[in-house]
């Protein structure tokens, strides 16, 4: 399991330039392209392919880590261990990041095979699964990681802790409520995502200067960076947006800042534009125009330490509150509903939403998320495709960034490795990448 942790962090499956969030930020509608790089340009022009786009790799680190994840499964029920306390917690751990795992991969490349077993043979010859049976899956391996975990926090070595570096059973629910919401089921969504708010003595609302901090209350799984691992004690997303003053984003080697339409998203006050995008004016110098960048900046560690600062935030209580604002609406409950989007919205030092008809409520708690969760794991990208916007809104989007998209939105899902659909003779390349 320690070395399953440590290749999600090295891999950059969830911060950095190779994150689900980095790509699918520049892919959509939240960042703007400022590389020359052709990966770069295919990838922002909505150009990707089975060979360009930068898009693979994550299916293939992926499934690499499910192969390992899957050992776990089979083999920690049958070890020697001193406490029955741990093994479920390292067999509970395995269920999550299974479910976790399939949770990515099926919103990057819609139907895929399920792989459950380490047996290579087996997994070889599988095709692509149905999203429904992905679904199904994902919730059986949640639900049975919610059954082994406990409340408490466990560090590499089994024993309890008081940070947050590995999930608990609270991170089960966290994603089972997230899963629900993107299956439609309104009801357990909320349950779910009502667990974890409930708890308060764990869980609070922090301000958004603290929100990433190790050991913050916002926090319910956060993965911590390897102090072994470049950049030392830095979150990888510092080194993939943050622009220091005044210094061009090529002389900084940074590839990316905030879209235009992000930035408007942003009402005045709002201490998430204070407190979480960085702005770096730069003059003009010979033939080349002054400019000016917004950035991510959610997080602020932005040199070595003596230990890490900030977290990976892979589940945390904001997006609850919203989770459950939306199903809640979605239920016909406005006024709780809106009481969940007002508490979010408080803590960013905004007035209370003046949205009254369910489809305001609704178009508002949208808008509320994707200020409140831009650059995070994918959640901008994934809303407009579960939501049905997408393909309207990048039709548009597509062409003011130079590329095209086509009208029947197979562009939606991320294509596969060549080599992958050469291997098996079972296995199908994404429509539209053929």
């Amino acid at each position: 399991m320690n070395s399953i942790y440590n290749a999600i962090y090295q891999q950059g499956f969830f911060a950095g330039t190779g994150s689900v969030g980095y790509l699918t930020g520049s892919y959509g509608d939240e960042l703007r392209n400022l590389s020359s790089t052709p990966t770069s340009i295919a990838l922002y022009e909505d150009g990707v392919s089975s060979t360009l786009g930068g898009v693979t790799g994550l299916w293939t680190e992926m499934y690499g880590q499910l192969y390992a994840i899957n050992l776990a499964i089979e083999n920690l029920p049958g070890a020697s261990a001193t406490d029955v306390l741990h093994k479920n917690q390292w067999l509970g751990e395995a269920y999550f990041l299974r479910g976790l795992t399939y949770f990515y991969l099926t919103n990057l490349y819609g139907t895929v095979p399920l792989v459950v077993s380490s047996n290579y043979a087996v997994n070889n010859t599988l095709a692509r699964s149905a999203q429904p049976a992905v679904y199904a899956q994902i919730i059986a391996d949640l639900s049975q990681a919610q059954s082994l975990l406990s409340d408490d926090y466990y560090d590499a070595t089994g024993a309890t802790t008081s940070d947050r570096g590995r999930p608990n059973r609270m991170a089960a629910s966290a994603m089972l409520a997230k899963v629900y919401l993107y299956t439609g089921d309104w009801k357990d969504a909320e349950v779910q995502a009502d667990s974890v708010i409930g708890d308060a003595s764990d869980f609070q609302l922090v301000s958004p200067l603290n929100t990433f901090l190790i050991g913050s209350q916002e926090i319910i799984w956060g993965i911590e960076p390897d102090d072994n691992y470049y950049p030392a004690y830095v979150e990888p997303d510092v080194v993939a947006y943050y622009m220091r003053a005044g210094a061009s984003p090529s002389s900084q080697a940074v590839g990316v800042c905030m879209s235009d339409s992000l930035v408007d998203a942003f009402e005045q006050g709002d201490l998430r534009y204070t407190d979480w995008v960085g702005v770096d004016s730069v003059a003009a110098s010979g033939s080349t125009p002054a400019a000016v960048y917004n950035y991510a900046y959610k997080f602020k560690a932005i040199g070595s330490y003596t230990a890490p600062q900030e977290v990976i935030p892979m589940c945390r209580l904001g997006e609850q509150y919203l989770i459950r604002a939306e199903a809640r609406a979605e239920q016909g409950n406005l006024g709780r509903a809106l009481a969940d989007l007002n508490a979010i919205r408080a803590r960013a030092g905004l007035a209370a939403s003046t949205a009254v008809s369910q489809a305001d409520v609704l178009s508002a708690i949208a808008r509320e998320r994707r200020v409140e969760l831009f650059c995070e794991m994918g959640n901008r990208f994934f809303d407009l495709r579960r939501t049905g916007m997408l393909n309207a809104l990048m039709e548009n989007v597509a062409v003011q960034k130079g590329g095209s998209w086509n009208s029947d939105g197979y562009q939606q899902w991320w294509p596969i490795p060549l080599s992958d659909v050469q291997n098996d003779t079972h296995l199908t390349q994404t429509p539209g990448f053929e």
